[in-house]
């Protein structure tokens, strides 16, 4: 076994929190404190540290929140007047773009040419590193941080340069949330598997995030240089990713890793009165609904909306007569008709109780996706007490233990390998519609089986997915790394006098 694989020490169980000796002073980074997945998970975590007693600051990209905690990384600083002037132009537009039907048209090329040069290097197809503001890092928050956790470094705001000299001036933490580090642009690579030997003749530069031309393999050796000269501590919320890591150019960086799950907050998101739940959202009482929700859902290319707009579809026809509803929540849009079923686009909400009540409103999540590291959706929906029937890709069989059954036997394949009692959902292959319609099918006309997967999930979700655990775990290891590197410190001290 390799030092690679002895320093791997995954953790899927909330372990007793022990007493912490002393505040610590966090320093999290991110693309931006609203948004996406990956954004609240750190959003989250900022908030419990800093309510457990902790100094905790989160840097990011982009401000939307009034927090005095949350440091916008000054990247703008240092832009020349034509480059302030552009920024400045940008923001008025994006003001009235609502109001101006094409407006926002105009804001893309604004940015871009905010900085001449770096329209250069992106026209070349060059990943931009060039933000300046990252290297005042440790210089931000009003102490310097004891250990600096970064989450997604993609989003256009950090420069990879600057980890070689930050982590072996205070320890980082990477905690990856797709597979962007390990290749030469882009987040997911689906089938593809150049990231392992040097990327090069890219079989699609548009998957996000996209580029413009070829520069794929020159992008992958400069980031294995970068992690080369580093001193890194990774985490993933899946084992999936992490067996990836260990295989690409960011393991010789690694000091140790860790499989630490993303949590959800449970007095937010737990089982509640389906009836009640139901009246405040104005949905039929007699309806079964199925739910899905993400950003954009149906142009997300990591989602797979055509397999669960084709299920659904099926369902309709299999079960003829009953009021079905699927709820397509984070996108607008006028209601549809798939058969006798009804499709309610629901936008994104803000408020995280708004989006628990469709959770716990819905008689099933589906979730279908192209790729998925870890889905931060179906562990809510879990914690609703809500079955999942989702594609067994990527992270998701770590979150579903799915529900083995022989009606199920033709697309088992090793998916589905729990019973009655521990199940909480049903696991299909990708892409597969009918397998998705099948087991949604069964799911409804039984009762008491989508019931007991219901109790199983809100048990088994807050036994291995409480946002409290997740943050004991992260804070172990906070105190386990920041002694561990008072000692090398000081070693390193001595040998010098």
């Amino acid at each position: 076994m390799n030092n690679m694989a002895k320093n791997l020490q995954p953790i899927m169980i909330r372990e007793q929190q022990s007493p912490e000796p002393s505040p610590l002073h966090i320093l999290q980074v991110s693309t931006a404190d609203h948004s996406g997945g990956a954004e609240r998970s750190a959003w989250n975590l900022f908030q419990v540290y800093r309510d457990r007693g902790h100094e905790s600051w989160l840097a990011v990209g982009r401000k939307y929140s009034d927090d005095p905690d949350v440091i916008v990384i000054p990247n703008q600083r240092r832009q020349n007047l034509w480059g302030r002037f552009c920024r400045r132009v940008e923001g008025w537009l994006r003001t009235f773009e609502k109001s101006i039907p094409g407006l926002w048209r105009m804001r893309g090329p604004l940015a871009g040419w905010s900085s001449p040069w770096q329209k250069v290097q992106r026209s070349l197809g060059l990943e931009d590193f060039n933000y300046a503001g990252t290297r005042q890092l440790l210089t931000l928050p009003p102490r310097r941080p004891d250990i600096v956790h970064c989450h997604n470094l993609h989003g256009r705001y950090f420069d990879l340069r600057i980890l070689p000299q930050l982590s072996h001036e205070v320890p980082v933490i990477v905690n990856l949330r797709d597979a962007w580090l390990l290749s030469g642009h882009c987040a997911h690579s689906f089938a593809c598997e150049r990231w392992k030997t040097g990327c090069g003749h890219c079989p699609d530069l548009t998957i996000y995030p996209a580029i413009e031309r070829d520069a794929t393999a020159y992008n992958w050796r400069r980031k294995r240089d970068i992690f080369a000269r580093s001193r890194l501590y990774v985490t993933a919320p899946s084992q999936w990713l992490m067996h990836k890591v260990e295989e690409s150019i960011l393991a010789p960086a690694i000091v140790k890793a860790r499989v630490i799950p993303n949590g959800v907050d449970l007095s937010e998101f737990h089982p509640a009165d389906r009836q009640h739940v139901r009246a405040v959202l104005g949905i039929r009482q007699d309806a079964e609904v199925l739910l899905f929700t993400a950003n954009g859902i149906r142009q997300n290319i990591w989602k797979d909306y055509a397999t669960m707009k084709a299920a659904v579809a099926q369902v309709a026809q299999r079960m003829h007569g009953r009021n079905l509803i699927f709820i397509a929540l984070g996108e607008d849009g006028p209601p549809e008709r798939i058969g006798d079923a009804e499709v309610r686009f629901v936008p994104y909400q803000k408020d995280r109780g708004a989006v628990a009540r469709y959770f716990q409103a819905a008689d099933l999540y589906i979730h279908a996706a192209r790729a998925e590291v870890w889905g931060l959706t179906i562990t809510e929906a879990l914690a609703c007490g809500t079955p999942v029937v989702a594609t067994g890709i990527g992270g998701i069989p770590e979150q579903v233990k799915g529900l083995e059954l022989s009606q199920f036997s033709l697309w088992n394949s090793g998916l589905n390998r729990y019973g009655m009692n521990e199940a909480t959902g049903v696991l299909v292959p990708g892409g597969d519609a009918q397998a998705m319609a099948v087991s949604i099918e069964r799911l409804l006309t039984d009762d008491f089986l989508r019931l007991r997967l219901g109790e199983n999930a809100a048990v088994d979700a807050a036994k291995r997915f409480d946002l409290q655990g997740q943050a004991d775990r992260f804070l172990a290891w906070y105190q386990e790394i920041v002694n561990e590197n008072v000692t090398i410190f000081a070693k390193r001290a001595r040998y010098a006098m």
